[in-house]
């Protein structure tokens, strides 16, 4: 993520910016699962921010993000590394 979209939009605390699974609901109220979606999680306002570009080629401009958690993959790698 840039730089300038580093804070939150509503509140301007810092964003939490890593890789995030995802679960978006399409419009026909099916979901989609998208794994170490790059992003910005606001912990106060639990947004989660994603570039736009990405959303519009992973199609889902029309979609609601329900459900978002930091991916596995950069939790083992935090973890590898502090154990070097």
């Amino acid at each position: 993520m840039a730089s300038h979209r580093d804070r939150c939009p509503e509140c301007n605390r810092r964003l939490v910016v890593s890789r995030f699974d995802a679960t978006f609901r399409l419009p026909d109220q099916g979901e989609r699962l998208c794994f170490a979606i790059p992003g910005g999680l606001c912990e106060d306002c639990h947004q989660l921010y994603i570039d736009p570009e990405l959303i519009e080629l992973l199609h889902l401009g029309r979609a609601r993000c329900v459900f978002a958690i930091e991916s596995d993959l950069v939790l083992q790698e935090q973890a590898w590394s502090s154990a070097d």
